[in-house]
């Protein structure tokens, strides 16, 4: 390169040396000084070999402005040299920002009316290249008038400084209206390639213009058709085919032509069948015609048949050997399976071979299409080949696998078992990379087919038996061994050939052999616990297993791990009461179905809850529209625990209450008993617990927020206390409502509350009322707070407020404790 460099610096007159970049740069500086020198002394011999060094010292990447005005001199004369030089030190020393620019419009107009047409020509390049929006304004005459030269160079070039006014002005569209389509019947090739780029531009930017062309549909199918049958031709042929570049302009405007309209698209079909069926696909000239051919059909109002041709051509493209024409094929099929599902399905191998291709992108590609595909009728194939793939998958793949072979099987599941098999094989295969909505939607699937239950549990028992390494396989077998245990522990292991006996000695030295792993982390120790607690309450587990059980929730209470010692502390103390435990923990009802990411579960029904919830947790907020505290409904769950059902309560607002009424006298009083072993205040620690012992609806990933619950699994909230005979912490004093918007007949207060308790925590009521006038319908109220703060809300009562009703909202802000106290006031 730097021998290359001093060729060229001594060709140009730079007779020095220079060996390092340093004397590189002040020979630069040397001779640009020299050029200035030159410049002053207006030499017009000079001018011209100043002007090439200059370019030339541009192209080297230093300063070279100062010759912006030489190079308007240099047009102005009326040497072609010198035109010709002008125009490219235009072209590289200037822009359309710059105010020079103003100064060669009227170079440019004269030139495009010289009488040599190669001035022209240097004219309408330049012009094509900088032309800015002001002198696009002023020189779309003079291009207009050149559209219509008898001289087909001309007519070339400016044809495409059209194209380059219509991109900076829009609005001069129809100027070139009629222009462009005498320029589409003409016979040059380069004429016709610059007119289609123009029309091609203009109907994209105008849609009256695009309504207009298409009545040029049958000249651009002659067009088409004479360069697909005429025969040999040295001029254009590009690897036996006639001018390929020509033919993918033509088809690129049919497309846009034929989009929406009927009668454009009858006309141009056989032609496009003609160009699918005869050209050459064993070279990429070819390749690139029928893909574009390809992409016409699929978006214009094409006949079924062409479509599924025009699928088969992008099949075929799977099978070459080129990667990029791969890749093209299912880039385009993800975007066209949608549309023809059927005609895509018939090449289902071949895009399952592109699984296994070396090139990951393709494998991607593959990937997304074959999800695509999946169907009833091929639920099996497709699911069978991708776990295959998922067994020599990527790690980047796994997330995304996994969640797409379990939601295509809750989709399209034959029966539940094959569902069931389906995941536990997912389970098998990248336990780690599973997600925690699917390991949820699996348990609820166990928990709602009874029939099951004793299958799925052997299963899982089988297989934690032999891999203990993925996460979310033994985090489900702990959940569904802790709840199911005793029905394999009764009828045995259940096999395809006979039932096979197990103990509960078994199943517990499995599950303790867990919590000594290293694969055990902070999550899957503490469904470990809950699990085992939840078999000593079985009546399949003998008393030396419960004993075990016993030391072992004893050694957690000391564990540095603080939920996992609030946990061991609360099931030790419920370990020895006998009747208690078995109610508290007997098996848990099926949990509420709720929507997936697919909207169904299992049943390939739509489920789901309109409860927004408990947002508020145990903090005490009286209602206008209920008669005591939220906090009365986390009575109403430990009532559903211990099987009242007789009558139905009236649910808070937003709050998902338990299915039962009001508890007989005995099992009112075990409540009462629970709530008085566990006491009025918080449990061991500080700290927050988990979801309440996550076989209460499903599995949780990680701990709840220290600020969100700081009671125990099984410790009532102060306020919430339903027996008489425990004493109750005196409510926090009640601040005075304000109100916060009064207009158009509708009014909003907002009463704050703190608790000593939590003084982090401010909690504000909504109430919304309508005093005369029309009620407010689709109310939606919303708040923000700094980032700070957390904020937590739950729905309104009604959104529609009725005239003299009140409706209410909850909030819950939770702030440094220095800052909820100015938040209240």
């Amino acid at each position: 390169m730097q021998g290359w460099l001093n060729f060229k610096l001594v060709a140009n007159g730079m007779i020095h040396d220079p060996q390092t970049v340093a004397d590189e740069r002040a020979l630069i500086q040397q001779e640009s000084a020299a050029i200035r020198a030159s410049f002053r002394e207006e030499d017009s011999f000079a001018r011209h070999n100043n002007i090439a060094k200059l370019l030339y010292i541009h192209m080297l990447g230093s300063p070279a402005h100062f010759g912006q005005i030489e190079c308007l001199k240099l047009v102005a004369s009326p040497r072609f040299a010198d035109k010709r030089l002008g125009y490219l030190g235009i072209m590289l020393l200037l822009d359309e920002n710059q105010e020079v620019l103003t100064l060669v419009t009227n170079s440019l107009k004269n030139d495009m009316n010289h009488s040599n047409m190669y001035a022209v020509g240097l004219g309408l390049c330049t012009f094509a290249n900088i032309a800015s929006e002001e002198m696009s304004r002023d020189l779309a005459n003079e291009i207009e008038k050149l559209l219509g030269s008898s001289n087909t160079y001309i007519r070339k070039k400016a044809a495409l400084c059209a194209l380059r006014v219509i991109k900076k002005v829009p609005d001069l569209t129809d100027h070139f209206t009629t222009k462009a389509k005498n320029l589409l019947t003409d016979r040059n090739h380069g004429v016709l390639l610059s007119s289609i780029t123009l029309v091609t531009e203009m109907v994209q930017v105008d849609p009256a213009v695009l309504e207009e062309f298409r009545n040029a549909v049958p000249l651009l199918v002659r067009n088409l058709k004479s360069l697909v049958t005429t025969g040999y031709s040295p001029e254009h042929d590009v690897s036996g085919i006639t001018d390929p570049f020509l033919q993918v302009k033509i088809l690129r405007l049919l497309r846009l032509l034929g989009k929406g309209d009927a009668r454009a698209s009858d006309t141009m079909n056989d032609i496009l069948a003609q160009v699918a069926t005869n050209t050459d696909g064993s070279k990429n000239v070819g390749n690139s015609i029928l893909y574009e051919t390809v992409l016409c059909v699929l978006d214009i109002e094409a006949d079924s048949g062409l479509r599924v041709m025009a699928i088969n051509i992008l099949g075929k493209f799977l099978s070459n050997k080129d990667n990029n024409i791969r890749y093209v094929a299912l880039n385009t099929l993800n975007k066209v399976v949608s549309i023809d599902t059927n005609a895509v399905q018939r090449h289902r191998n071949i895009i399952l071979d592109c699984l296994r291709d070396g090139d990951i992108s393709i494998r991607r590609r593959a990937l997304e299409l074959s999800y695509a595909l999946i169907n009833e009728q091929n639920v099996r194939i497709l699911i069978r080949e991708l776990l295959a793939f998922l067994e020599v998958a990527d790690d980047e793949f796994k997330l995304s696998l996994t969640t797409q072979i379990c939601l295509a099987a809750e989709r399209f599941a034959p029966n539940k078992r094959w569902h069931i098999d389906t995941v536990l094989r997912v389970l098998k295969l990248a336990g780690n990379f599973v997600r925690e909505e699917i390991l949820s939607a699996f348990i609820r699937l166990v928990a709602h087919t009874p029939e099951l239950q004793a299958y799925t549990a052997s299963k899982l028992f089988t297989a934690l038996k032999s891999d203990i390494s993925q996460e979310s396989l033994t985090i489900a077998a702990a959940w569904v061994l802790g709840e199911y245990s005793e029905t394999i522990v009764e009828g045995g292991l259940v096999d395809d050939e006979q039932p096979k006996p197990i103990t509960d000695h078994e199943i517990l030295d499995l599950l303790l052999s867990i919590l000594d792993s290293p694969y055990a982390n902070y999550l899957i120790r503490q469904y470990i616990l809950a699990s085992i607690t939840k078999m000593a309450s079985r009546p399949t587990t003998t008393s030396p297993q419960q004993d075990r059980i016993a030391e072992v929730l004893a050694q957690y209470t000391s564990t540095p791990e603080l939920e996992l010692q609030q946990r061991a502390v609360e099931f030790a103390s419920l370990f020895g009461l006998g009747h208690l435990r078995e109610g508290v923990l007997e098996r848990m009802p099926p949990p509420e179905l709720k929507v997936t990411m697919t909207g169904v579960v299992s049943e390939n029904k739509p489920v789901g809850s309109s409860s927004g919830g408990d947002l508020l947790g145990s903090d005490d907020i009286s209602s206008p529209t209920t008669n005591g505290p939220i906090g009365g409904t986390q009575h109403s769950l430990l009532e559903d625990i211990f099987g009242s059902s007789d009558a139905q309560t009236t649910p808070s607002p937003g709050v998902t209450t338990g299915i039962g009424d009001a508890p007989s006298k005995s099992q009112k009083s075990t409540i009462d008993d629970i709530i008085g072993l566990f006491g009025n205040t918080p449990s061991v620690g500080p700290a927050a617990a988990t979801p309440p012992l996550s076989f209460m609806g499903g599995p949780s990933s990680s701990p709840a927020p220290m600020s969100s619950n700081p009671l125990s699994a099984f410790s009532l909230p102060q306020s919430q206390s339903p027996a008489p005979a425990v004493p109750v912490a005196p409510e926090a004093p009640r601040l005075a409502s304000y109100t916060a918007y009064e207009k158009n007949s509708l009014k909003i207060t907002l009463t704050p509350q703190t608790s000593a308790a939590k003084p982090g925590v401010v909690m504000i009521l909504a109430r919304f009322q309508v005093s005369g006038g029309a009620p407010a319908t689709g109310l939606t109220f919303q708040a923000a707070v700094p980032k700070s703060q957390q904020l937590q809300m739950l729905p309104m009562s009604n959104p529609d407020v009725a005239t003299g009703a009140v409706e209410t909202q909850q909030m819950r802000v939770i702030a440094p404790v220095g800052v909820s106290s100015f938040i209240a006031s």
